[in-house]
């Protein structure tokens, strides 16, 4: 009860920090050019939290002289160009004249326009926009750079093979695990024991436990990484949860036995000119529908959840001549605290919903229909029970 307690409170006192420094960043944001005070400032400090980025900027301030000066640091920008391969650091781009972010190298120009890196036509000095405002002299180009959410999935990444590779020696050894490995072990076990196991059945789910457990918790610590003030967004974006969507599908698609091919591909226990038509529906619903839902529901809960919790801290800026400081800072800290903890909450969910479904959709795919068939008295085949399940399904 006690060791509940303290996790608890630890728990407390991190949100608590988080919530500070997001505050902080964002007075920071209203300090750079006026008040943030319009509903276009907070939108556009908003998208800019939850976009990816080329470099990893941690907050912002202006000097004694009244200069801006931004914290953080750089990361690799790797593009193909009409040069082919072209690689520099983030920091190499710089303001012209113009006020356009521009690099030049191997012969090339290269312009970072909304965070997307275009490549100048040749003769091209700066950037010419046609009405829409796209740019009408340049092209995108190729982008293999480590972003911001790239860097996110390296840390992650590391993080895990660490604590899971102790764990293992620890289980090697027969040894009782210690340390990080006590908080591991239990959500070790719930994944296999009640998502793996109960979903793919006891013949197969060994075989697939090892990628439960990785997407369970390469997308849990994502989660709670987002909700840290460093502006790590990485579940958030589509790209990523395309990723992951897409690993479930070659997954249960490749794995899937001549019961599962059969029952998409022609469907037992209904007339033949309807099996056709039945084919299309379930392969639609097998190869796009099932990633499509995986992929939407985590990208739109998380990005949601950096939206609602970033408009509440916002509050203290666009209300404080409304309701004064104190109002607006009060109000702002008690809506966006319980949103954050709620947030904690959808972390664990989202990777728990996530990897729930990718057991269901895998079980699916590997169940083996052991049954007697039955017929009727004109010889037609009638499906039992659990055909009916599972065609429902």
């Amino acid at each position: 009860m006690m060791q509940v307690s303290k996790t608890f409170k630890t728990l407390l006192q991190l949100i608590i920090l988080c919530f500070s420094l997001q505050s902080f960043a964002l007075s920071e944001t209203e300090k750079q050019e006026g008040a943030v005070s319009t509903k276009e400032e907070v939108n556009e400090y908003i998208l800019h939290h939850i976009k990816d980025s080329h470099d990893f900027h941690l907050f912002s301030y202006t000097n004694d002289e009244g200069e801006r000066k931004h914290i953080g640091f750089p990361l690799p920008v790797m593009v193909w160009s009409n040069n082919g391969l072209v690689t520099f650091m983030s920091s190499e781009f710089h303001h012209d004249d113009n006020g356009e972010v521009i690099v030049e190298r191997k012969g090339s120009k290269f312009v970072k326009l909304h965070s997307k890196i275009y490549e100048l036509k040749a003769g091209a000095s700066s950037v010419e926009f046609d009405e829409e405002h796209h740019a009408a002299n340049a092209h995108k180009v190729l982008d293999f750079s480590i972003t911001k959410s790239v860097f996110g999935v390296l840390l992650v990444g590391l993080f895990m093979l660490w604590a899971f590779s102790s764990l293992a020696r620890q289980y090697k050894n027969k040894s009782v695990p210690t340390g990080f490995g006590r908080v591991l072990e239990p959500l070790v076990l719930y994944v296999r024991d009640e998502i793996s196991r109960p979903n793919i059945g006891e013949k197969h789910y060994r075989k697939f436990t090892g990628y439960l457990l990785t997407v369970f918790f390469f997308i849990w610590i994502l989660n709670l990484l987002g909700l840290t003030p460093f502006g790590f967004n990485v579940t958030g974006q589509l790209a990523v949860t395309a990723c992951l969507a897409i690993f479930t599908l070659v997954i249960y698609t490749v794995s899937g036995n001549k019961d599962y091919w059969k029952h998409i591909l022609w469907m037992p226990g209904v007339p033949v000119f309807v099996k056709p038509v039945l084919a299309i529906i379930e392969l639609a619903g097998a190869l796009i529908i099932k990633p499509f839902s995986l992929l939407v529901r985590l990208f739109a809960n998380i990005s949601a959840g950096h939206i609602v919790v970033m408009s509440l801290i916002a509050i203290m800026f666009t209300l404080k001549e409304t309701l004064g400081v104190a109002g607006a800072t009060a109000l702002s800290f008690i809506l966006a605290f319980f949103i954050t903890l709620i947030e904690v909450l959808v972390a664990f969910l989202q990777a728990y919903i996530f990897t729930m479904l990718s057991a269901l959709f895998i079980g699916m795919a590997v169940a083996e229909h052991d049954h007697e068939h039955h017929h009727d008295e004109e010889g037609h085949e009638i499906p039992d029970a659990e055909d009916v399940r599972a065609d429902f399904i």
